[in-house]
């Protein structure tokens, strides 16, 4: 034990033992930079009632260490602590940013490949996504990227688990986590390949050529069950593809919801459809492109989507792609003489594109900025679609506009037999057209497939059969061509099999979850759908 005697210590290593024993280190950097050293005298120990240095055990009164009027040491060690931490925070935060940057420039070229690229451009596009999806995936799997997330993970676990910090930390560390387990080469070459792919679906599809793509769908389930090879440890090849999209779902616990669902949905929809069909004719007239598009871009103004931060365009296939907050996009499938398919598209890509439109701005550039699943962002654009924009309040109001822009073909049209074809229940092809009875059949029907074709028990050249004879068991209807089958769902020649169908049954669900709570928390929801008012 040290005891009371002369102070011999050179002052430029007493951080050495306030190190070794406190943990903190008394060195600190005074206003001008200046290298300094706390005084001991801030630091004192009693022996036999005196006191005396903790240090060099010298009255206090003869110490000869600097007398220098500052905080505690420990104050002083755990500001610089902290704003260690904040540095490292910001540094996570910009890698952060500049890989969003990539991912965001990722995202414009697909987008332009959806809508305006010639398809002499497609080869050049892949090699483009393949660069960038490679780019991306190794900054982000830098090594870097996980000594700050090691350095910040105790701060993390200080906070609170909900506050933005804490939230983060976690949520980038099981990106990681998981993006460090996938080769960049891989990645790399799904990416070439899935442009590709797509380029030549867009093709097969109306040529009602599966036998053309065939090929490359065997190579996309080849790089799906690599990717799935992955993350070994799961019960089911599908289950971290799942993951992926839904965060904690499984093949298994997707499985036992849907067989409850089929369960149900499958005599119900026997029941409803042993009964004559309403009749739809009203939407089979021959509706103007333009005019189709105007009257939803007022609704979804309405709505909220905001034109100054979004906009739409026409695509093969609808869908919400974003480059930034302020920068979303919504793309739509029109047909003259289907009213029902640029209408409804456009409400529910809507759905999609408000949810993004109104994430938090300070997490913009992170993992934050993004939806908390692929079956809550379904939720979303389900909910606007159906809940909403096919129910009688919000027809009340928007009916007699509709007819006023279309009175050839809607001006003798009672407004109950348009409520009734446009909430038409009937056994159909297409899932995106589906209505609410039958839609969640459609998913189930692709979903089981594609954990087929992931297990090995059906290969992809016996896929087209058996789509078909799903749709006649399931829902006693048989496809006349690929192009209304196999060939109708872009997901699948988009570079991956597994993990997205299930969200669109999944956001269904919640869907009507959440609007059944909002009306009972706001029973006046329906009087304020049905003026148009919707904010």
């Amino acid at each position: 034990m040290l005891s009371p005697g002369k102070c011999n210590i050179p002052p430029p290593t007493i951080h050495l033992l306030f190190s070794l024993f406190t943990g903190n280190s008394p060195l600190f950097y005074g206003a001008r930079g200046r290298l300094q050293v706390a005084s001991c005298r801030l630091h004192e120990t009693r022996v036999n009632g005196a006191s005396y240095c903790v240090t060099c055990r010298l009255p206090p009164a003869t110490c000869r260490l600097p007398q220098i009027k500052i905080r505690s040491i420990r104050q002083q060690s755990n500001t610089h602590w902290r704003n260690r931490v904040e540095k490292k925070h910001e540094e996570l935060k910009t890698r952060l940013l500049e890989i969003n940057d990539i991912n965001a420039a990722t995202a414009v070229l697909s987008w332009d490949q959806t809508t305006y690229m010639p398809p002499g451009g497609a080869a050049a596009r892949g090699r483009q996504l393949s660069t960038l999806g490679r780019l991306s995936h190794e900054k982000f799997t830098d090594p870097a990227i996980g000594h700050l997330l090691d350095d910040l993970t105790p701060w993390a676990e200080s906070l609170p688990y909900d506050s933005d910090e804490a939230s983060l930390i976690r949520v980038t560390r099981r990106n990681y986590e998981k993006a460090i387990k996938v080769p960049p080469m891989l990645l790399a070459a799904m990416y070439a390949h899935g442009a590709a792919t797509y380029q030549k679906w867009t093709k097969a599809r109306p040529e009602n050529d599966f036998a053309g793509i065939q090929d490359d769908l065997a190579q996309t389930l080849d790089y799906s069950r690599q990717i799935a090879d992955c993350f070994p440890g799961y019960d089911h090849i599908a289950d971290p593809l799942i993951d992926f999209a839904d965060q904690g779902m499984k093949a298994a616990s997707v499985r036992q919801l849907f067989a409850e669902l089929r369960e149900r949905l499958v005599p119900l929809v026997q029941a409803i459809t042993a009964h004559p069909p309403a009749d739809d004719s009203c939407l089979r007239e021959s509706y103007p492109e333009e005019a189709q598009l105007a009257f939803g871009r007022e609704i979804i103004t309405a709505y909220g989507f905001d034109f100054e931060r979004g906009r739409q365009d026409k695509t093969h296939h609808p869908f919400m792609t974003k480059f930034s907050l302020g920068d979303v996009r919504i793309t739509t499938r029109v047909k003259e003489n289907d009213l029902n398919e640029a209408l409804f598209s456009t409400l529910h890509e809507a759905g999609h594109a408000m949810y993004e439109m109104g994430i938090n701005p300070a997490y913009e550039g992170t993992p934050l900025a993004n939806g908390t699943s692929s079956g809550v962002h379904e939720s979303q654009s389900r909910l606007w679609e159906n809940l909403v924009g096919r129910s009688r309040p919000f027809w009340n109001h928007y009916y007699p506009k509709l007819q006023a822009v279309f009175p050839d073909q809607l001006g003798d049209v009672s407004q109950e037999t348009f409520y009734r074809a446009i909430n038409r229940v009937s056994r159909s092809l297409i899932r995106t057209d589906a209505d609410e009875v039958t839609y969640n059949l459609h998913v189930m029907i692709r979903f089981d497939l594609e954990l087929a074709l992931l297990e090995g028990t059906l290969e992809i050249k016996d896929l087209p059969e058996a789509w078909n004879s799903r749709y006649e068991s399931d829902l006693g209807i048989r496809p006349s061509s690929d192009v209304n089958g196999v060939l109708q769902d872009v997901h699948w020649y988009g570079g991956l099999i597994g993990g997205a169908f299930q969200g669109y049954t999944l956001g269904n669900i919640m869907s009507a979850l959440f609007f059944d709570q909002a009306v009972q928390a706001h029973p006046d929801i329906p009087g304020q759908i049905e003026p148009g008012e919707f904010g």
